[in-house]
């Protein structure tokens, strides 16, 4: 029996105080984040692997992941009870946590953004022109 590498790249990303292990179009359930709805963000990113040895530390320099934030959303309500035997004591509570529900798009090389287009010269030489 051969084990074969996997070919998909994954990563592992801190967000909110957490690890997780994504690949290219998951979804996730984490922690609030302060993003709002339809924006993407760059969590910061732990390992690279997939393709080979895992990539560590410098090594992940010029990598990123995209995650879109699709909703905020609430959790599961979670009753907590406390009793205490034969003294009357009993408190109820309950809370719901705010998630947020992320998609990873990209894991890999940064997007390189390209220069803004200069003006044209033709504009610029003519206000040259005009204040001489």
């Amino acid at each position: 029996m051969t084990l074969m590498a996997e070919k998909n790249p994954y990563a592992v990303i801190a967000v909110g105080g957490k690890q997780y292990r994504v690949r290219e179009g998951e979804w996730l359930l984490v922690d609030r984040l302060a993003v709002e709805e339809g924006k993407t963000f760059y969590p910061d990113v732990l390992l690279l692997g997939g393709d080979g040895e895992p990539k560590l530390g410098d090594k992940l320099k010029g990598q990123q992941v995209t995650a879109k934030v699709t909703e905020h959303v609430l959790g599961e309500k979670v009753i907590v009870g406390k009793h205490k035997r034969r003294t009357g004591y009993r408190r109820r509570n309950g809370h719901r946590s705010r998630l947020s529900r992320i998609e990873i798009q990209t894991i890999g090389k940064k997007a390189t953004r390209e220069p803004a287009a200069k003006k044209s010269t033709a504009s610029t030489t003519a206000k040259k022109e005009k204040a001489e």
